[in-house]
């Protein structure tokens, strides 16, 4: 719970495009994970997939 809070009270601060790409990375790891069976490959490349996908939507 202090985890997820603070990982919250982080993203104040934040611009629009900065939390879309926030979240898009996250999404895209939990994504890559699912996808490769936890491979830390898989997760990393779905991160940094998300997060470009996230940014660019929110232009």
């Amino acid at each position: 719970m202090v985890v997820l809070m603070s990982s919250l009270a982080a993203c104040s601060g934040m611009s629009r495009q900065g939390k879309n790409t926030a979240i898009g990375a996250g999404a895209g790891a939990v994504g890559g994970a699912v996808l490769t069976g936890g491979s830390a490959l898989g997760t990393v490349g779905g991160a940094a997939v998300g997060g470009v996908i996230g940014h660019e939507v929110s232009k």
